[in-house]
C-alpha cells in the first residue's frame, strides 16, 4: 500500500472565502517544503453534505478513496442551531507515485456551515468548485428535496450521489428523487449493490420468483426494475441482507459512482416504479 502524508494547512473557528482561497493556494505552492512536491491532476470537484451524525462514515470513506479521484473534496458540516458563522480547515492529503519522486495530493476543505449559513451553502461553495471540472454531490442521509440547501447544490451539481439504505421512509421517498432526474444526473449506491441481484435474475430469465427479500431500499429497487422492464409485478419481504452481494467497502461503491457521468434511465425508471408502489 502506498504511504499516506496528511500536510495540515490553515483552519479558523471564522473564516471568509478570501481566506480559504488564499490558503489553498499557500498550500500548494508551500507544499514542497519537507519533501512532499505537490502534482496536482485534479479531475473533478467533490463536495458531500455531510450532517453530524454521519461524520465518522465520511470521514473513513473520504480516507478510503486514497488517489483513485485527485479532487477538491468539500465537506460541509451544517450547523444550523448555532451562531452564524464559517469554520474551516484546509488540508491536503497527498499520495506516493510509484516510481516517481512527487506526490499526487487531494485537497480537502472542511466547511462548518454554521447558523444561516447552513440555509445557503450555495454562496459559500461556488467559489471554490475547480473551473471547468464536473462537480459531484455526495448527500448522506435522506436528502430534504424541498429544502433549499439541497436544491441550491443540486443546481451546482453536474451528478448527485445518494445511497438511499440511509433513508427511512422507503419506498415512498422514491417519488420524491423522481422529480429531480431532469435537474442532475443521478447514482444511488443501493443500485450499484443490487448489480449482482439483477445479473442473477436476468440469467433465471423467464423463470423469476414470484417473492423477493432483502434490505428495503434494494428490494424495492429490484421490484420497480422489474416492473419498469418486463411488466412483472413481484411481491417483497424485508430482510438484513442482499441474496447477492460483493464484498465491497463504502470508499469502493462510492469510487465507482465518481467513474459515471451520464444519466441512468434504467435506475429511474426502477425508482418511478418503486415510488408508485407506496
Amino acid at each position: 500500500m502506498a504511504s499516506v502524508a496528511h500536510v495540515e494547512g490553515w483552519s479558523a473557528e471564522s473564516a471568509t472565502i478570501a481566506q480559504i482561497e488564499e490558503a489553498l493556494t499557500d498550500l500548494r505552492f508551500n507544499v514542497g517544503h519537507g519533501g512532499l512536491p505537490d502534482l496536482r491532476t485534479s479531475v473533478l470537484t467533490h463536495m458531500a453534505w455531510v450532517p453530524e451524525e454521519w461524520q465518522r462514515a465520511a470521514t473513513e470513506t473520504l480516507a478510503g478513496l486514497g488517489e483513485r479521484h485527485p479532487s477538491r473534496t468539500l465537506l460541509l458540516f451544517p450547523h444550523p442551531d448555532v451562531e452564524d458563522r464559517l469554520s474551516a480547515r484546509v488540508s491536503l492529503e497527498c499520495h506516493e507515485l510509484e516510481g516517481e519522486l512527487r506526490h499526487l495530493c487531494n485537497e480537502v476543505v472542511e466547511l462548518g456551515l454554521c447558523g444561516i449559513r447552513a440555509q445557503a451553502p450555495a454562496s459559500v461553495v461556488e467559489p471554490l468548485l475547480l473551473p471547468n471540472l464536473p462537480v459531484f454531490l455526495r448527500w448522506r442521509g435522506r436528502p430534504p428535496f424541498r429544502t433549499a440547501p439541497f436544491q441550491e447544490l443540486v443546481e451546482l451539481t453536474d451528478r448527485l450521489i445518494v445511497d438511499s439504505s440511509e433513508w427511512p421512509d422507503l419506498p415512498g421517498a422514491y417519488a420524491e428523487l423522481d422529480e429531480f432526474f431532469e435537474e442532475t444526473a443521478v447514482s444511488d449506491i443501493a443500485w450499484r449493490r443490487t448489480l449482482l441481484w439483477r445479473e442473477a435474475l436476468a440469467k433465471a430469465w423467464p423463470e423469476l420468483p414470484d417473492r423477493i427479500a432483502g434490505p428495503p431500499a434494494e428490494a424495492s429497487l429490484i421490484t420497480g426494475w422489474l416492473k419498469s422492464r418486463a411488466g412483472i409485478e413481484v411481491a417483497r419481504e424485508w430482510a438484513d441482507e442482499l441474496p447477492f452481494a460483493e464484498e465491497k467497502s463504502g470508499s469502493d461503491l462510492l469510487s465507482e459512482e465518481l467513474d459515471v457521468f451520464g444519466r441512468d434511465p434504467i435506475y429511474e425508471d426502477a425508482v418511478r416504479a418503486a415510488g408508485e408502489s407506496v
